[in-house]
């Protein structure tokens, strides 16, 4: 009988034991995440001391837990490369899962506004595992066999938002865009652009200059017209934002002669003709707004005197002359030189 009550004991103390080793197991594998929502990143190479670390220091104990779930189903560190969203209500196990076999998060790249390469790289590389360097150079790995040279580049991307895993190559990226670029370029649009005599990309300089000119989208397409009119007649463009891209200084507010002198192939006031490439990156509703542009007989512009952001254009030079006349004289009573 003792014998048999010391077994019924050990067997009690180990049934206790089993279910409080499976109560903490349980407990650690179903926590729950409870901060605020939270990115990781996990580079290449991460070993499991660093994945812990990483883990820890971006969810506190919680980090913890998805760190004991992950590490029981005997994973492959290396495949948890990548980075993931850990949003609140997330349990310790289903995170855990998700880096056992890298189902990342997408990275949501935003671009607009962007006037050069380098600023579209700094951009996008902000946002991925690469450097600026690597976008750059798969630039030049995949535009030039898709007919882009060099100064081409900013026509191969169009502002938006799109959605990559932080772990995609730049090459990747470039591919992606500029297919998307591509698939703009529909039959209709090609064909529209080959009547004004423009290619897409000289389509997306003009364009580019366009939308340097103003930033009211009512009054690009008449700004296009104009510089088709211009170009129609064998005139200079005479785009002030071309200069300014030349000089290398787009906050210049007057531009003077010292400005218009300078020797590049981007100065319209030297060089007949588009320049060499877009001097930004330009949005969709822009290339539209050039190969729908309405008709009129505008060959100059000038903007208004009030500020507004609007201009006043003119058929003929004496009409011209009186509106840059107002303009300048605005400019030097705001002392603006």
């Amino acid at each position: 009988m003792r014998l048999k009550r010391i077994i019924l004991i050990v067997a009690a103390v180990v049934a206790v034991a089993a279910l409080g080793v499976a109560w903490f197991v349980y407990s650690r594998l179903g926590a729950v995440y409870d901060g605020e929502k939270v990115r990781i990143y996990v580079p290449a190479g991460v070993t499991e001391r660093s994945l812990q670390d990483t883990l820890v220091s971006r969810l506190g104990d919680f980090g913890e837990d998805v760190y004991f779930a992950w590490r029981m189903q005997r994973p492959v560190v290396g495949r948890a490369h990548g980075s993931y969203v850990i949003d609140p209500g997330d349990k310790a196990l289903s995170v855990s899962r998700r880096l056992k076999i890298g189902n990342q998060s997408p990275v949501k790249l935003t671009f607009n506004n962007i006037r050069t390469l380098d600023q579209l790289a700094d951009r996008l590389a902000s946002r991925m595992e690469w450097g600026a360097g690597d976008f750059k150079a798969a630039c030049d790995s995949v535009l030039p066999p898709k007919g882009f040279k060099t100064q081409e580049y900013p026509a191969a991307f169009i502002p938006d938002t799109y959605e990559f895993f932080w772990t995609a190559s730049a090459v990747d990226v470039v591919k992606k865009l500029s297919d998307i670029r591509d698939d703009f370029w529909s039959d209709e649009r090609r064909a529209a652009a080959a009547a004004l005599g423009l290619t897409p990309v000289k389509t997306a300089t003009l364009a580019s200059i366009v939308e340097e000119e103003t930033a009211k989208a009512d009054e690009r397409p008449l700004v296009a017209r104009l510089y088709l009119n211009r170009l129609d007649r064998g005139m200079l463009l005479q785009a002030d934002p071309t200069v300014k891209f030349a000089v290398g200084d787009f906050s210049l507010r007057r531009i003077l002669g010292k400005h218009l002198a300078v020797e590049s192939p981007y100065n319209t006031y030297k060089n007949a003709g588009l320049p060499p490439g877009p001097i930004r990156i330009v949005e969709r509703s822009t290339l539209d707004a050039v190969l729908n542009a309405p008709r009129h007989s505008y060959i100059y512009m000038c903007a208004k005197d009030d500020f507004s952001g609007y201009h006043n254009f003119a058929s003929d030079l004496s009409t011209h002359n009186a509106n840059a006349a107002r303009y300048h004289r605005a400019l030097s009573h705001r002392n603006i030189r």
